[in-house]
């Protein structure tokens, strides 16, 4: 053999050597899959086969966690950071900002469900609101394709800084429209190719929610999800599989979430509530877009190299709108039923009980008189609304009171008779208040579940937790039912409380980096998936923030159970009796909260039972 044969040889080898070690170090494709309020118990294999097949051959976690308030931007944030909300400053759907947000109609109380109001906070709030880097800043960052495709709001989430559509593919309800985030070329090009358009459809008849004497929706979210799904698999994957690139990427469904909302099977009554056959309908659509990812990715040759994710951000409950102690429901509106209480029901027996004028943050802070309810539960009390003393962010199933005024003894006994106030109410299941404010008799600390933190948003100065309770079923955290503070009719559906119901969401793993058929019996959180997505990646969660979830290695191939330990902390007693529990799991320093509230008001809270 010549020479020049042999160091022919060599290279080839040494090549393919270097081919043989990049494939073997080339990390795993992650593809979360975001069901929106899928409730863990609810999945079979007779409502949704796709699902319960990937949970049962994959890793099943039956010990699963929404992070509290039990919110959709709440959660997404968890998601895509990693860490709980004392640290990213969602707080919920509905926040104080503390400023007149233009793009929420100038209200100090923005819905963050728009594309457009998370860029005005992020410009307010030095360039990131959340003061977090999400994963998948940080996987685009590293050299990973990225993709974020679903429900208006927390898809943006995932990359809320990169708005040019260039870096990250965001694609969601404003896709196409004026305030949508650009399409890159090479998308628009694959949905003509496709033969799709490259504006998202409308919800149609899914987005009716009815009125008080008009039922909602009797129509999953079939359309427009069928495009989200159709570009995901169609043009986004198929351009990652040509980019031969590493990915990660999110699959946000609105469904379920968005039917059990405005489904119109039981106006104004509990029963069937979120079990009706819309519901189900809208979970066998979320179960078939699934499916077809799965086809897409085996089709593609992408299966055995990709991770799949299914998390729910929330459980799901039925709204009630009944209380015999409300001031509020004592008054008529011309659209809500006699005794009901109205939205912003919380806002408005606060001014009754406290003595202060009410406005509304929603309608250019018009005064809200008598046998009138706030636009949009939202409300700013105080003698005049440029200098509110109190402000409520209703949300649902439980709602977030700010105190902007600067603290002092005078204001240690305005939260005094605020607290007294609250727990007057039959509808209340539990108060958190800012540490920072002092401690009082029937509440507990908001650092308690992991609301006080590094947040650049205002800090929610007390949080209050609505009473929920079973319909009567053999699994009651698939029939929940809580008060909730929205314009949505008793009867339809809700989330947001600290019931059973409301943090039990569904939660299922398969591909290389997870066990087959395995029951995972610690618990498991939103933040969790979020930090274990980054390790999948190779990434580092940073931040200034230090409340972290972990990564679930006992899922993955060789890991081992970890220790759990159940935990309970109750408040001291109010006057009238009344503590608020807390109920929580703890692998080493992370918490898990289970259920909370007053006994006897919370489902879940009295058993302790999931």
């Amino acid at each position: 053999m010549t020479s020049r044969n042999a160091r022919l040889i060599s290279l080839v080898a040494a090549a393919t050597f270097c081919t043989l070690a990049h494939s073997a170090e080339k990390p795993h494709n992650v593809i979360l899959f975001v069901p929106d309020g899928l409730r863990s118990q609810i999945v079979r294999p007779d409502t949704a086969p796709a699902m319960a097949q990937l949970r049962d051959s994959g890793v099943t976690f039956n010990n699963s966690h929404s992070l509290f308030p039990t919110f959709t931007t709440a959660n997404a944030s968890g998601f895509s950071t990693g860490h709980y909300l004392g640290d990213t400053g969602d707080f919920s759907n509905t926040i104080y900002a503390a400023y007149s947000v233009a793009s929420a109609g100038q209200s100090i109380t923005p819905f963050l469900e728009n594309d457009a109001v998370l860029g005005e906070m992020d410009e307010h709030f030095a360039g990131d609101y959340l003061n977090s880097d999400t994963i998948l800043k940080l996987a685009r960052k590293a050299g990973y394709n990225t993709a974020a495709v679903g429900k208006l709001g927390p898809v943006l989430i995932f990359d809320h800084t990169e708005r040019s559509g260039q870096e990250t593919v965001t694609v969601d309800d404003a896709t196409g429209g004026p305030k949508g985030i650009p399409l890159a070329q090479w998308v628009k090009d694959g949905l003509a190719a496709a033969g799709m358009s490259d504006v998202a459809p409308s919800r149609g008849e899914n987005g009716k929610s009815g009125s008080a004497t008009t039922q909602g929706t009797l129509s999953p979210n079939l359309v427009q999800q069928q495009w989200f799904a159709d570009l995901f698999s169609k043009v986004v994957l198929a351009k990652f599989k040509q980019d031969d690139k590493p990915f990660v990427a999110v699959f946000w469904s609105r469904d379920p979430d968005g039917s059990q909302h405005n489904q119109g099977d039981s106006l104004n009554q509990i029963t069937p509530g979120i079990n009706g056959p819309t519901t189900m309908a809208a979970i066998r659509n979320v179960d078939s877009n699934l499916a077809q990812i799965r086809a897409a990715l085996k089709e593609l040759g992408l299966d055995q190299n990709t991770d799949i994710i299914i998390s729910a951000d929330h459980g799901f409950s039925t709204i009630s709108k009944q209380s015999t102690t409300s001031p509020s429901a004592k008054e008529k509106y011309a659209d809500v039923p006699a005794t009901f209480l109205p939205p912003g029901f919380l806002a408005k027996d606060l001014s009754i009980l406290l003595n202060l004028p009410l406005w509304d943050p929603d309608q250019q802070n018009a005064a809200v008189a008598i046998n009138t309810h706030p636009k949009a539960s939202n409300g700013v009390l105080g003698a005049s609304p440029n200098s509110p003393q109190i402000i409520v962010a209703g949300n649902g199933g439980s709602d977030l009171i700010y105190l902007p005024q600067e603290k002092s003894a005078k204001q240690r006994k305005f939260v005094r008779d605020i607290i007294k106030a609250l727990l007057s109410q039959d509808y209340v299941s539990g108060l958190f208040v800012d540490p920072r404010l002092g401690k009082f008799a029937g509440t507990l600390s908001t650092a308690d579940i992991n609301l006080y933190g590094s947040a650049v948003t205002p800090a929610p100065s007390i949080v209050v937790n609505f009473k929920s309770f079973s319909s009567g079923c053999a699994q009651p955290t698939t029939c929940s039912v809580e008060v909730a503070d929205s314009g949505l009719q008793q009867g339809q559906g809700m989330h947001g409380s600290f019931s059973r119901g409301d943090t039990f969401n569904f939660t299922a793993a398969f591909g290389p980096d997870f066990k087959q058929q395995f029951v995972d019996t610690a618990p498991i959180s939103n933040a969790d998936v979020g930090r274990t997505i980054a390790a999948i990646l190779k990434l580092e969660v940073a931040g200034p923030g230090k409340l972290l979830g972990r990564v679930v290695t006992e899922a993955m191939p060789g890991g081992q159970m970890p220790k759990v330990k159940s935990q309970m902390k109750q408040s001291a007693p109010a006057a009238n009796g009344l503590r608020t529990v807390l109920k929580y799991q703890q692998v080493e320093d992370t918490r898990y909260f289970d259920v909370a509230g007053f006994p006897g008001r919370t489902l879940g809270l009295d058993s302790g039972k999931q």
